[in-house]
């Protein structure tokens, strides 16, 4: 879909910042004008984090105009952001800079552009950030190496007020003050708002400057998107407490300094807040582009000076796929199971959009737990529950799921607690959030978990029989789901009986067969499939939804007179089904004159769009068909499009 979007060049940025002279009033035209763009690169990517970006906008245009030392040079001040949602903000003030290339401008979630999180790929960026609670720990680590390097330079962090649910940040605190950390800022950017919803509700962080008091910190506050109350607050860090660390509470409006998007303007009991990620509304774009642009022009007008020029430009904005999301879908199923089972309960760490658990919150007030940004709490917590006889079914991004809380899913496994974890936002893709939001290596993490059962339901009937599953095992179940879309030829699909460890036959082929799990997998599966039947080469595409279990009995019967195998994952491929089906195969020797092929992820999961993003890692139709084409026919295919959405294979020795 075509559309004109306006950005500001870097070239009207240094006009602005030479042409007006009071520091506070160049922070506040640099702060509307980093907006403008920041509304610029969202709008164009498709997605984003404008309330974040936005709450935090005035603290780093202060930072970096003002306050820090050559930073983002090698030995010079070091800034970066814990939170991470607010990364194209930052990027939008290091472009206006010189900190990064213009051109990047245009590039935000695309391969070789900008991250939708901070990643150590783009320059000037010290740590990968998205998965919260790890600036502190990691700020300690760099000033401990900067002090044996001989090397004094102050280090500033931002970390949400969310985020600091985080129990890593509470551990990071003592250290620094007994290490008298002087160079230690951190910036709590307190909007008051996590995600979708006020902190307040979720989990209240009490008395937070007292927190950091008794951790032997010093606490000053100021208003955030206020200049000069940003400088006397540096200004009393340096002079009050230069031999300790400190923390500046920032109090700010999520999607400050934009009447569209400040969560100011969320109607009385509105509980969310709907700027939090995504692109805006065309609408919301247009009057938030009108508002920021009268405030730069409003400061340049009271300096007699000419307002800004613009750059009119017109992208082809993505258009958000349609079809029914397994999420979405499963919130209500499980909202109907819990009125038929009084022992459901549903635990939710601050996801309670994205995980679909909207209806069943509010059909099941008293059996909905929100634990917030805090997922060993949580998953112990699930274990308190499965001890007093209830089922508890623990939601979060399956990238959060699986990592932080993996000693505690452990430790539930080993007391034999029945616990049903459900992950979304499972697998490579989206992309756009870049790696830390991609959940490549949750089955190779949980795989080896005792009575733990990994099941990855790929269209609304399955994931129906899943969720029967679940209720029913007396077995841990870690339920991986895509949050992408579900193809109309699986969302069509049938009911067919769940067996632990078989699988459901698509597409009959010939003597090639190739295993797979979840929409993302089989769609690009049998889009191969379609390619290879061009080439006279038929595929036999089987769903296993079981990552960790196989049938040997179904799976021999399945391979008889099969000649070639081939397992593909939208993750790791170290401990998944490519591994489980490999080892089967030898020790029953079932393999035996079979070739056999796993084709997984090796390498950290690029930022992109999605298409971009598969056909990087090769798991798009057309490579898969290629790899696949080549194995079975024995020698190389090469890949070249047609059109728009069809592909030519052409084989050569």
């Amino acid at each position: 879909m075509d559309r004109s979007l306006a950005w500001i060049p870097r070239a009207e940025f240094a006009r602005v910042l030479e042409e007006v002279v009071d520091p506070h009033e160049r922070a506040l035209a640099f702060g509307a004008m980093t907006r403008i763009n920041t509304l610029y690169m969202i709008a164009r990517a498709g997605s984003g984090h404008i309330g974040s970006s936005f709450s935090a906008a005035d603290v780093v245009g202060w930072l970096l105009l003002e306050e820090l030392d050559r930073p983002f040079e090698a030995d010079g001040d070091v800034y970066f952001s814990s939170k991470g949602h607010d990364a194209p903000g930052l990027y939008a003030a290091m472009i206006a800079l010189g900190h990064l290339d213009e051109d990047l401008l245009h590039r935000l979630r695309r391969i070789d552009g900008l991250p939708g999180h901070p990643d150590v790929g783009t320059p000037g960026m010290p740590f990968n950030t998205g998965s919260l609670g790890m600036g502190i720990s990691k700020a300690k680590g760099l000033i401990l190496a900067h002090r044996l390097a001989g090397r004094t330079s102050r280090v500033v962090v931002m970390t949400g007020d969310g985020e600091l649910q985080e129990g890593q940040n509470w551990e990071a605190l003592p250290s620094a003050a007994r290490y008298g950390m002087g160079e230690l800022t951190v910036v709590v950017d307190h909007n008051g708002l996590q995600s979708d919803t006020f902190v307040t509700d979720v989990s209240d962080l009490g008395d937070l400057a007292g927190k950091f008091t008794a951790a032997g910190w010093g606490v000053l506050r100021c208003d955030g998107h206020t200049p000069k109350q940003l400088e006397q607050a540096f200004a009393l860090r340096a002079a009050e407490h230069p031999d300790r660390p400190v923390v500046i509470i920032a109090d700010t409006v999520k999607g400050g300094g934009c009447p569209t998007f400040a969560a100011t303007s969320m109607a009385p009991g509105e509980w969310r807040y709907r700027h939090h990620s995504g692109a805006p509304s065309p609408q919301d774009h247009d009057s938030a582009h009108r508002e920021l642009l009268d405030t730069a022009d409003g400061i340049l007008r009271g300096r007699g000076l000419q307002p800004l020029r613009p750059v009119v430009s017109t992208v082809d904005l993505p258009v958000k796929p349609s079809g029914v999301r397994l999420p979405e879908l499963y919130g209500r199923l499980l909202t109907e199971a819990a009125h038929e089972d009084p022992r459901i309960v549903a635990l939710d760490g601050d996801l309670v959009l994205d995980t679909g658990l909207i209806p069943f919150r509010e059909a099941h007030p008293d059996r909905f737990v929100e634990c917030g940004i805090a997922e060993q709490d949580m998953v112990s917590t699930a274990g308190g529950l499965a001890a007093g006889g209830l089922r508890p079914f623990v939601h979060s991004f399956s990238c959060f799921l699986h990592a932080r809380p993996n000693e505690h899913i452990y430790n539930n496994a080993t007391e034999g607690r029945p616990v049903v974890y459900v992950g979304s936002l499972a697998g490579l893709l989206p992309a756009g959030p870049g790696h830390s939001h991609q959940a490549v290596r949750d089955v190779s993490a949980l795989s080896a978990v005792p009575g733990l059962t990994i099941l990855e339901p790929s269209h609304p009937a399955q994931l129906a029989a899943a969720l029967s599953h679940c209720r029913a095992t007396s077995d841990s179940v870690y339920l991986r789901l895509s949050s992408q879309p579900v193809p109309e030829e699986l969302a069509v699909l049938p009911p067919a009986p769940l067996v632990v460890g078989r699988g459901q036959v698509l597409r009959t082929g010939g003597r090639a067969v190739a295993f797979g799990a979840g929409p993302v997998v089989l769609a690009q599966l049998l889009g191969a499939a379609d390619l290879l039947a061009a080439q006279d080469i038929e595929l036999t595409v089987v769903d296993l939804p079981w990552h960790n279990r196989i049938d040997p009995a179904w799976l021999g019967e399945l391979l008889t007179g099969i000649g070639h195998v081939f397992v593909v994952e939208h993750q790791y491929g170290s401990g998944g089904q490519a591994d489980l089906i490999a080892r089967h195969l030898l020790e029953t020797g079932t393999g035996d004159g079979i070739s056999f092929r796993g084709i997984g992820l090796t390498e950290v999961p690029r930022c992109g769009t999605d298409a971009e993003v598969l056909a990087a890692h090769g798991m798009d139709a057309a490579h898969l068909a290629r790899e696949i084409g080549a194995d079975v026919l024995g020698r190389t295919l090469t890949t070249q499009p047609t059109g728009d959405a069809s592909w030519k294979l052409s084989a050569t020795n």
